[in-house]
């Protein structure tokens, strides 16, 4: 195990804490106002990874903090001659979630990509419905003209945790009925989602995942929910949000160009979760 001197682990830690500042500032400030935001919110509504969990530095596995007290009680450490490091029993107890986030991010990794969905998924959540999530915000094309869209597009939603907020007729729709057993099954490295929940699994194994990484990750499903809602069917225009009119020819090369993109910027880091948890168990079994 490699040991940090106060000098460099705080160093890191400073870092790690004014990165997450940075990314938060416009987050914080809206909710200290009471404002609410339906692309920013996001990463902390449906996320369950609060600012100040992410703002918490760890080293990850194999590394330990000399003189860092302040980690002594903090659950998944152990404060051992004024050492901190990860707890191999916190580690052991939950091999379970670890071997299935492994398990789901290599599924993921074995198959190719799929990039013909052209956001659909967001459609069809207000499909023939007028009970829509962001009320407050207009649909650009109107009920009828949302509607023609996804109904006149194949749809091919990949996502369980996207096909669940599907309205009752748009999921009839869908080619694939995804179900959470599935999703190991079905998962591919092209989904806006999947690709944005590698948060989600680098949050899961918080206090496991080194701070650089669960950043990253941040950073990825952030930039992914902007055009997720860019390509939605809501008008977020007086937010300075430029439309990827996925309905014509223009916006889908767009759309699904981004996509590309989000998929190259994803594969490293669904690597990078799959080695931790490699490590991880490895640790468990020692």
């Amino acid at each position: 195990m490699k040991t940090l001197t106060v000098a460099e682990w705080t160093t890191y830690a400073a870092a790690h804490e004014a990165r997450v500042d940075e990314l938060l500032a416009g987050h914080l400030a809206r909710k200290a106002c009471g404002e609410k935001h339906p692309v920013e919110d996001f990463l902390f509504t449906y996320y369950s990874t609060r600012p100040n969990q992410l703002r918490l530095w760890h080293p990850g596995p194999g590394v330990g903090l000399a003189d860092a007290s302040s980690y002594a009680d903090r659950r998944g450490y152990l404060y051992v001659d004024g050492v901190a490091y990860l707890d191999p029993a916190e580690i052991a107890r939950r091999t379970d979630t670890i071997n299935w986030v492994r398990a789901l991010l290599t599924s993921t990794l074995s198959r190719p990509a799929q990039f013909g969905c052209f956001g659909l998924h967001e459609w069809a959540m207000v499909y023939r419905t007028t009970d829509v999530r962001h009320s407050t915000w207009p649909l650009r094309l109107g009920t009828a003209g949302t509607d023609q869209v996804v109904e006149s597009h194949k749809i091919t939603c990949t996502h369980y945790d996207a096909f669940r907020f599907f309205t009752t007729p748009a999921r009839d729709l869908n080619i694939l009925q995804p179900t959470r057993e599935s999703q190991p099954r079905l998962e591919q490295g092209g989904c806006l989602h999947a690709n944005m929940d590698l948060y989600k699994w680098a949050s899961k194994l918080i206090p496991f995942t080194p701070g650089s990484l669960l950043l990253d990750c941040f950073e990825l499903a952030r930039d992914i929910r902007t055009l997720d809602m860019r390509a939605s069917p809501y008008d977020l225009a007086p937010l300075g949000y430029t439309p990827v009119r996925i309905e014509t020819p223009e916006g889908k090369a767009e759309y699904t160009a981004a996509q590309r993109t989000f998929a190259t910027r994803s594969k490293p880091l669904r690597h990078r979760l799959a080695n931790l948890c490699d490590q991880l168990l490895a640790t468990a079994t020692m």
